[in-house]
């Protein structure tokens, strides 16, 4: 089979692959789609230097083959079966694992090509091989949907770690692909109001015609969207903790959703936080209760016109240098690769 293996900066190789072997316990999966996150923009573009390298980790597809000891299980994706699939590799075992917390599992992630080639999902590919419990079907969605699974299982587990709930008042800083996933998430679950906040004034646009209650730059956001019960940091960038505390009403709660740079520091008062009983909540990848939900949110259909709106492109495996070079160079929401 085919695999799509980062070499160096701006360099994209297709290499061939034996079709891994299916287990007891595994599904093999016939890619459909696959998604390029910031994570490959970054290896393609440089700034995080791992060569050869192969990516890919938001994944969907058709179920080819199901192991022995689970086939007919009873929530066990069947032959022909659309799945979402979760590429973490979850130990189990450590402290974070016991703990409920596998999204910060303590083993080093990845696995490595029949060559020694570092595979970080290698999901730019023919096939891919899963555990069946990490495989979640996706019903009649469509396979661009699905490949949002990952995407999507993450904002679940911003807004459940943030205590999301009916009736809110948010905001999202941010207003590119994660940024629109929170605002379709939030509405869906029932805030009160939702606004989204940006530089861009194309994306802000974009973001009102998506159902934003209100848009704002970052300088008039206060004033424009009052204060807010929850507020997701999807962009992490100097001030924006700052920004987001100062939007918080009373007992409001700040989720730091984006990666921010290493060395941006903030300024947060202590006593001003303690008085109005702020929350500010750091979240990080997904666990399997937000692939539950996710999967299921994309079987229902009913985030079905957001997710078609944030489908920037699709490329066949044989032009992923073409998408990822779309990816990583122009503004996009998602650039999907297969078919």
């Amino acid at each position: 089979m085919r695999v799509a293996v980062v070499t160096a900066p701006e360099q994209v190789d297709l290499r061939e692959e034996p079709v891994p072997e299916v287990g007891p316990e595994d599904v093999l999966v016939r890619v459909g789609r696959t998604g390029l996150c910031t994570m490959e923009r970054r290896l393609y573009l440089g700034t995080k230097p791992i060569y050869p390298v192969a990516p890919g980790h938001e994944v969907a597809g058709e179920v080819v083959a199901v192991g022995s000891a689970v086939a007919g299980l009873p929530g066990v994706a069947a032959v022909g079966e659309t799945v979402t699939i979760d590429l973490l590799t979850r130990c189990g075992t450590c402290t974070s694992c016991r703990r409920g917390r596998s999204a910060l599992c303590k083993r080093p992630q990845g696995g490595a090509l029949a060559d020694g080639t570092i595979s970080m999902g290698a999901g730019f590919a023919e096939f891919v091989k899963v555990k069946a419990l990490q495989a979640f079907r996706t019903g009649a969605a469509p396979i661009a949907h699905a490949a949002m699974g990952e995407p999507l299982a993450c904002v679940a587990h911003s807004a459940r770690l943030g205590g999301l709930r009916a009736g809110d008042r948010v905001a999202v800083i941010g207003a590119g692909y994660m940024g629109r996933l929170h605002l379709a998430l939030a509405r869906f679950k029932g805030a009160e109001s939702v606004g989204l906040i940006d530089i861009s004034d194309e994306r802000l646009a974009e973001a009102r015609a998506a159902g934003a209650d209100w848009t704002s730059t970052p300088e008039d956001a206060a004033g424009t969207g009052g204060k807010q019960d929850v507020v997701f940091v999807t962009a992490g960038a100097p001030g924006a903790l700052e920004s987001a505390l100062s939007l918080c009403d009373d007992g409001g709660t700040v989720v730091l959703f984006g990666a921010f740079p290493k060395d941006v520091l903030a300024g947060v008062g202590p006593d001003h936080v303690h008085h109005h009983e702020l929350s500010i909540v750091g979240v990080y990848s997904q666990e399997p209760q937000d692939w539950t939900e996710a999967a299921a949110i994309i079987a229902s259909g009913r985030l079905a016109a957001d997710l078609d709106a944030l489908v920037t492109a699709t490329y066949p495996l044989g032009e992923v240098d073409a998408a990822f070079r779309l990816a990583a160079k122009s503004p996009v929401y998602r650039v999907l690769v297969g078919g």
